[in-house]
């Protein structure tokens, strides 16, 4: 266990390995590095308690990150299950994995994620408030606020590495919701038993009136904040409204508490925003929540693709990511329709880091374009060996090679003799006609 968080070794000269790794492995200068870190633009998910041997950097100039959602469901609480959804998510390349669950044993199934996972760990603790309230007293708005802050405590000192809390969802902007009905209302679990507590026991959101203990447990462990958008659109409908905006605001404001205590934060956005709203909505919550890093449920550019929402939201998070967003929370083509199988997880990862990697590309994150201009010298070569080395989905681009491929051609059964790669080489080597 470190002595101290993170920023109070920085901020005193003490720079801990882990960081000079993700320094060397993001292609940027350690100095550059710190100086985002204190400054609150970058964060490293790492709680003190536990070590993992990829913790998670995210924010300004570093490689975009992607983050799989994992965990039971009341109908389905096969904890075995879930450790192969990571497993695969893990293999597939996600950066960091939350455990959503709110069926079965929570406890055991965090600690298992935590002890089994290589990559940072974040949780939503609200669900479990949630659960044990409604299973002890009747109700998910029969939670006290003790219950909130028990189970917080509970998820930081089982060690993962940062939680979402959904402070912004205070009664102000529920007023706000209220006077501009919207569509679909509120689709955020959390936000909605936040809500739901607020206008039960007329009283405000606990984790906003009491926000510094909420820093207070954050400091101890050294867990970061990722301050999660209850009023998230969930309907491109109702993309950018009032709510929203408001709710970002908010979030704004507890950024800076955050920062002068000493806490990681990163703040959440969208949601369901049409495409042409995309770039905007980034630069407003960059603005709004004084550049910290960014971290999109896709967002998805439509509603009417369910089966297909992971490329609705990889579309979306492609352009978010170019914008400035810097972590894409992976949508599976389940969402909508059911909890994720350990398939849907891996299809989910895939796309979504392929958005990411547009991304990378488009913003010029150092070493993102080499990985391409080295396929294609591959591709050239048709050298189908290092072609299948370099995809993203090695697996997936092996599997399809094998099942088409002619023994002993050069080519591949797309062109065969036609093949460009080929042809052209034969010629290009000769002097041009003159003009």
């Amino acid at each position: 266990m470190r002595e101290k968080t993170l920023l109070e070794m920085v901020s005193s000269g003490e720079v801990p390995d882990f960081v000079r790794e993700v320094a060397s492995g993001e292609k940027i200068s350690l100095d550059q590095l710190l100086d985002d870190l204190l400054a609150g633009r970058t964060v490293i998910t790492a709680n003190r308690w536990v070590r993992k041997s990829r913790p998670c950097a995210v924010g300004r100039g570093l490689r975009t990150k992607v983050n799989a959602n994992i965990g039971t469901s009341r109908d389905y609480q096969d904890t075995q299950m879930e450790l192969e959804k990571l497993r695969v998510a893990v293999e597939a390349g996600t950066d960091a994995v939350m455990d959503l669950s709110t069926g079965g044993n929570l406890d055991q199934v965090r600690e298992l994620i935590v002890r089994n996972s290589p990559v940072s760990v974040g949780s939503v603790p609200i669900y479990q408030a949630a659960a044990f309230a409604q299973e002890a007293r009747g109700s998910i708005v029969e939670m006290t606020e003790e219950d909130m802050f028990r189970v917080i405590e509970a998820h930081c000192s089982s060690g993962v590495d940062f939680i979402t809390v959904h402070c912004g969802v205070t009664s102000k902007v529920l007023e706000t919701l209220q006077k501009n009905p919207r569509v679909a209302d509120i689709v955020s679990r959390g936000g909605s038993f936040h809500a739901g507590w607020i206008l039960h026991h007329e009283k405000e959101n606990p984790l906003y009136a009491h926000f510094d203990r909420l820093l207070e447990l954050a400091r101890k462990y050294d867990v970061t904040l990722s301050l999660g958008d209850g009023l998230r659109p969930g309907a491109i409908a109702d993309a950018t409204d009032a709510s929203q905006v408001e709710e970002l605001q908010v979030l704004g404001e507890l950024v800076l508490r955050a920062r002068e205590a000493g806490v990681q934060c990163m703040v959440e956005g969208p949601g369901h925003i049409p495409l042409h709203q995309v770039e905007m909505n980034v630069h407003l919550a960059k603005a709004l929540a004084h550049q910290a890093p960014f971290y999109v449920l896709g967002p998805l550019v439509m509603d009417v693709a369910p089966g297909y929402d992971h490329i609705v939201a990889a579309i979306g998070g492609a352009l978010a990511g170019k914008a400035g967003a810097d972590f894409l929370c992976y949508v599976t083509p389940r969402e909508h329709l059911g909890l994720p199988t350990p398939e849907d997880v891996r299809e989910g990862v895939i796309v979504t880091r392929i958005a990411a990697h547009a991304a990378d590309i488009s913003r010029g994150v150092p070493g993102a374009s080499d990985w391409d201009k080295r396929m294609s010298q591959a591709r050239k070569a048709l050298d189908w060996k290092r072609q299948i080395e370099l995809a993203l989905d090695p697996k997936k681009a092996r599997g399809m090679y094998e099942e088409r491929r002619v023994e002993g051609e050069r080519t591949c059964t797309m062109c065969g003799d036609f093949c460009a790669m080929e042809f052209i080489s034969k010629y290009l080597g000769k002097k041009l006609p003159p003009c």
